[in-house]
């Protein structure tokens, strides 16, 4: 049972549909490079578009920060959303006043039409109130479609829910329903598998996780320091000596909330951070002084592998070694690789997220196998560490 109306109960036939998407995507040569985002809105679209909805996109591009950008402009989206949509796609060169309604006004049930960059105006990122005003007036329905922009209490992402009916879109909806399952409501045993360089970045998600999952493994960079904190010598691998108390404080969270921490028994350590550098496995007993860990070893792989088995619910951030320069990608390849596994024969519900990660599981060949991949980044990552996201709660209180 969701706490927000999806768009089974909205009527958009006839109404002007305000849809917040994401269509914050990569540019190279003023054209767009990487058309994931924009596809993960065609759902939603294509569904109030065939409803007779007038679909109206409300995006933001780049940090103007408030000033018209020439080329943080959405208009290069055009084409790429025409071509996807298999439709044309109208485009007003602003996202309020004269241009945004005039547009408006010519289109008929089933159109689509892309307003301008909404950071060109300084009321977006505040949240003004005469902003959302403006906004609100060119629509007749709310949807919010971007779950990646959900942690900003920005005008378009929070401030419009509180002036129209507002629904989740699509993505919107199976990114919340996928997370719910995850951590909300999971099937236990919940396992998080949690990586990368510094534990500093992901302090408050450790802290959160601890208390919510049954089995949390840390590898990457961020293992080092967890070792390093238990008195092993690291040699000269990445290691944040200053948050020793920090891993601890976290471990003996974790011993309080029953929660088991898996880290590296191993490792494969280098003398050189490039590809196809010599290099051997030490236990983490014995890692030799000059030398860099830069992967969990095989027995490490091992434990990741029976922890995995042992979980019906998988949560995952980060990668487990250098997964970019082989060798050092064997860690977080194999793991990931018993993970889709595992969910492809039903055993497991694998929920992934973050640039990193999904770049790993790309990489690893198995990112269509997980149950779910959010590519929201920043708000996948605040879920994660039990925060609050402004665009959400606002869609449970509609």
């Amino acid at each position: 049972m969701t706490s927000f109306k999806t768009l089974d109960s909205a009527d958009v036939k006839g109404k002007r549909v305000l849809i917040r998407v994401d269509l914050n995507v990569p540019m190279k040569d003023g054209m767009v490079s990487d058309d994931t985002r924009i596809r993960a809105i065609l759902p939603t679209v294509k569904e109030i578009s065939s409803k007779g909805g007038k679909a109206i996109l409300l995006a933001h591009f780049g940090r103007p920060k408030g000033e018209r950008v020439a080329d943080m402009s959405l208009a290069p989206v055009v084409p790429v959303l025409q071509t996807l949509l298999g439709r044309e796609v109208g485009f007003a060169n602003d996202c309020i006043g004269n241009d945004a309604a005039s547009a408006i006004a010519r289109m008929s049930n089933g159109d689509v039409l892309l307003l301008e960059n909404t950071r060109f105006h300084k009321g977006e990122e505040k949240n003004d109130p005469i902003f959302v005003s403006a906004l609100a007036e060119l629509g007749d329905i709310y949807v919010n479609d971007a779950f990646s922009a959900a942690h900003r209490a920005h005008a378009s992402t929070e401030g419009l829910a509180h002036h129209l009916p507002s629904f989740a879109g699509r993505s919107m909806q199976a990114e919340l329903e996928a997370l719910g399952k995850a951590l909300t409501a999971p099937r236990r045993p919940v396992i998080a598998v949690i990586g990368g360089a510094k534990v500093s970045t992901k302090i408050e998600l450790l802290e959160n996780l601890v208390t919510k999952v049954d089995a949390l493994v840390i590898g990457g960079g961020m293992a080092n320091t967890f070792l390093n904190a238990e008195g092993y010598s690291v040699g000269k691998s990445l290691c944040e000596h200053e948050l020793a108390d920090t891993a601890r404080r976290i471990m003996s969270k974790a011993q309080d909330a029953n929660c088991a921490i898996i880290l590296p028994v191993d490792a494969v350590v280098a003398w050189r951070f490039e590809a196809n550098a010599p290099s051997q496995a030490f236990a983490v007993d014995s890692i030799p002084a000059d030398g860099m860990m830069l992967d969990i070893g095989p027995h490490s792989i091992e434990r990741v592998r029976a922890a995995i088995d042992d979980a019906a619910t998988l949560v995952w951030n980060g990668p487990l070694g250098a997964f970019e320069i082989p060798p050092f990608d064997r860690g977080t390849f194999a793991a990931a690789q018993h993970a889709a596994a595992r969910t492809r024969d039903g055993h497991l519900l694998s929920v992934a997220g973050g640039g990193d990660t999904v770049a790993a599981l790309n990489a690893a060949g198995v990112a269509g196998d997980f149950s779910y991949i959010s590519t929201a980044g920043g708000a996948f990552l605040e879920w994660l560490e039990g925060k609050h996201l402004p665009g959400v709660e606002v869609l449970r209180r509609a």
